[in-house]
């Protein structure tokens, strides 16, 4: 059977610290069978990430901070995916961070994953939000003045947008609200694949590159809405827009089918798709029935995790 990615976590140096363990291979995993009843062998899971050529992972990893609090359920997919696109991966505890904010300093990409932070109280992200604008504001304020890549899905990307710190039109509006993640326009949870595509003119060094994916979707909050149509103007005109869904394919009615944004610099990036959940061509529903393509081509959501590895290492490299 096959590892559970949070089997693939040990603790080094206490409760708070966490770093993914080194492992060349996971195993194949059970056998399934197709419509027909025919045996269809899983292929076995790659720590390497991979698109027909062999994926030669970064000599120099950078460091990978994950903040998680209460409520957060998607920290160790998104630690896996970051260590499979080859990062060194930390999370720690909100708590931790604000009694130890020097960590900070360390990282050369920040994380916010998924979940429903603090039970989605108020409002999805809220609370979270509050606690890092007023505990942690000034230490991440210093990252992005230093070029930190930073990431934040689904849950993540509500966090940063109701703290300030996207679409961060400029550094000393960072901890200004302008842009929000409202209920979906069907009032319902979603929760299903989507498909995208990325803007030709993006900035987004998460998203460049990439033209039209699929991803899956979970939320009741992620509607994106601007505070004024000039806001949206800039956007489009900056280049911030990271991803969009395909139009016939919005699950939450967002303005401009907008999926994730990032910074003037590309370096910030909030989305509402999980790539966390399809870094491997298994995790895709369709994985038996999709040929050859599908097994063999780097999955979409490691494809958007590499990208930001890849950044980070250049960036380390370059200092």
């Amino acid at each position: 059977m096959a590892t559970n990615p949070a089997t693939l976590l040990t603790h080094q140096g206490g409760p708070d610290i966490v770093t993914i363990a080194g492992n060349s291979s996971i195993g194949a995993g059970p056998v399934m069978a197709d419509a027909r009843g025919t045996p269809i062998a899983r292929p076995a899971r790659r720590r390497q990430p991979y698109s027909g050529a062999a994926y030669i992972m970064p000599a120099m990893k950078p460091s990978a901070l994950l903040i998680r609090t209460a409520g957060t359920n998607c920290d160790a997919e998104l630690a896996y995916g970051l260590q499979a696109a080859g990062a060194e991966v930390r999370i720690e505890h909100l708590h931790y961070l604000i009694d130890h904010p020097q960590v900070f300093s360390k990282a050369s990409i920040i994380a916010i994953p998924g979940g429903f932070s603090y039970g989605d109280d108020i409002a999805a992200g809220r609370i979270l939000a509050n606690r890092l604008r007023q505990r942690l504001l000034e230490p991440i304020r210093e990252a992005v003045r230093r070029g930190v890549l930073m990431i934040g899905i689904c849950n993540g990307f509500q966090v940063m947008v109701k703290m300030g710190l996207l679409p961060a039109f400029e550094l000393d509006r960072i901890g200004t609200q302008s842009v929000t993640l409202a209920d979906n326009t069907s009032g319902r949870f979603i929760d299903r694949w989507v498909r995208l595509e990325v803007p030709a003119q993006t900035r987004c060094v998460w998203t460049q590159g990439l033209d039209s994916l699929e991803l899956p979707v979970a939320h009741g909050e992620g509607r994106f809405v601007v505070d004024r149509p000039e806001t949206l103007t800039r956007l489009e005109q900056g280049g911030q827009v990271a991803m969009r869904y395909q139009a016939e394919d919005d699950p939450n009615g967002s303005m401009g089918h907008i999926a994730g944004i990032c910074d003037p610099g590309g370096r910030i990036f909030g989305l509402m798709p999980h790539p966390e959940r399809f870094v491997d061509p298994t995790h895709h529903p369709a994985w038996t029935r999709g040929g050859a393509a599908l097994l063999t081509e780097e999955p979409a959501g490691l494809a958007i995790l590499r990208r930001g590895v890849e950044a980070a290492c250049q960036a380390t490299v370059a200092t």
